[in-house]
């Protein structure tokens, strides 16, 4: 009796998802997502689809959106390590090093400050400079629970966040190129000034390959902050340890890269992944955008806004001369 009613539940579950079929504005979303899987596509135009198709539309897929993004970035981040080399990575980790703890420091000493002086509640000013330090919204989500954090606290930290990664997509590349910097001063100088791991490979893909593979790496060793930083959060904020979610893709990414530094027989597929995790690495901006609706955008005011584009001039600056010197 059980069995047939099992049956009969999954029957009429099948038939319900034959019978709906799509509405336009779905079609037209999946139409303009495969659009991002073809050759020639870029970071910036990805994100500009999906901003537009969330202002104008609307995304279809508000309620499940977010987890398919954050996994199919993870896959591209993965997939890229199969285009990078032990020894090249470990340089390049070794060289970003003692700048990301520097970085990290001083913008949340520096964000506080700035938190205070505008008069900002203090769990708010502390996320966004969270978020400028380490990794963008990944740290916002990561250190939110650990210290307590309201949901109005955390939407304006991410959409201050995220306004500011959508610049930086635009405007590295070419400030690079007019500035005259070489790939693996600009991969480092992304790494340790764009918030987000996406905008961060975004910017640093259309630089070139040498950027990309620097930046990509820089970034996850300096994203890797985010467990010492959420747990000294939560004690700061006298939340005991509190809940702290640990970004375990990075050790996926790790494996990546020994695996394509010495199985030989890795090295034969690996330029089709790395081609797979460009193509993911799109897709998964052009959803970032379609989740970027203009409530998000300007949760935060102009106060938080003003925190956290200061904070962000003032890191990117700094970074950028001591790259460039």
């Amino acid at each position: 009796m059980e069995k047939a009613k099992t049956l009969f539940l999954k029957c009429r579950s099948i038939q319900y998802l034959l019978d709906r079929g799509l509405t336009i504005r779905e079609i037209l979303f999946w139409l303009t997502a495969m659009g991002c899987l073809l050759p020639g596509m870029t970071a910036p135009i990805a994100l500009s689809m999906g901003l537009l198709f969330a202002n104008l539309l609307g995304h279809p897929y508000t309620k499940t959106g977010s987890k398919a993004t954050d996994y199919l970035l993870q896959f591209a981040v993965v997939g890229l390590g199969f285009g990078i080399g032990a020894e090249q990575a470990f340089y390049a980790s070794k060289e970003g090093f003692s700048m990301t703890i520097i970085a990290i420091a001083c913008t949340l000493v520096l964000g506080l400050i700035l938190g205070k002086f505008l008069k900002i509640e203090q769990k708010t000013s502390f996320l966004v400079a969270v978020g400028t330090a380490i990794c963008g919204g990944s740290a916002i989500a990561a250190v939110s629970p650990a210290i307590k954090a309201r949901q109005h606290q955390t939407s304006m930290a991410l959409g201050a966040v995220f306004v500011l990664n959508s610049m930086a997509l635009f405007l590295f590349p070419p400030l690079g190129k007019f500035l005259g910097l070489s790939a693996e001063q600009f991969g480092t100088w992304c790494a340790i000034a764009i918030h987000d791991t996406s905008s961060v490979v975004g910017a640093a893909s259309q630089y070139g390959n040498e950027a990309l593979k620097i930046a990509t790496t820089v970034k996850l060793a300096r994203a890797l902050w985010i467990i010492p930083v959420a747990f000294l959060s939560a004690v700061a904020f006298g939340q005991g340890k509190g809940k702290i979610k640990v970004p375990y893709f990075i050790g996926l990414f790790i494996l990546a890269v020994l695996a394509n530094s010495y199985l030989p027989f890795v090295k034969l597929i690996a330029p089709f992944i790395d081609r797979l995790a460009h193509m993911a690495l799109c897709l998964s901006i052009f959803l970032i955008g379609c989740g970027l609706s203009r409530k998000l955008l300007f949760a935060g005011g102009l106060r938080v806004l003003g925190q956290a584009s200061i904070l962000w001039i003032i890191i990117a600056g700094l970074t950028l001369l001591v790259v460039a010197l």
